[in-house]
């Protein structure tokens, strides 16, 4: 089924989105649940989706920032070091 939503933005803009068959049950289905109108919640859920993958991009490269600031500060170890310490922790074999 195709689905069209309607912005609440100062100007409306109508997008199309096709589903599959199984999708569009679970869409109903937690629509219905919640007593909520399914344009609404797959507004909602879209808003919320496109959020957190922001909020994870963001995160992700914060950390190779910091990552390499660090390993220009001369702040690293050798990877050797490392997988031991890690073999160690998580009592894994050593396969060499």
């Amino acid at each position: 089924m195709v689905y069209t939503y309607l912005s609440t933005l100062a100007v409306d803009m109508a997008l199309t989105i096709s589903l599959s068959p199984e999708i569009e049950a679970k869409l109903q289905a937690k629509a219905k649940l919640q007593g909520q109108d399914i344009n609404t919640l797959a507004a909602e859920l879209l808003t919320q989706l496109i959020q957190w993958e922001q909020q994870d991009t963001e995160e992700a490269i914060a950390g190779i920032q910091q990552g390499l600031a660090d390993f220009a500060a001369g702040r690293s170890r050798d990877f050797q070091e490392f997988v031991t310490e890690q073999r160690q922790k998580y009592d894994l074999s050593t396969d060499d």
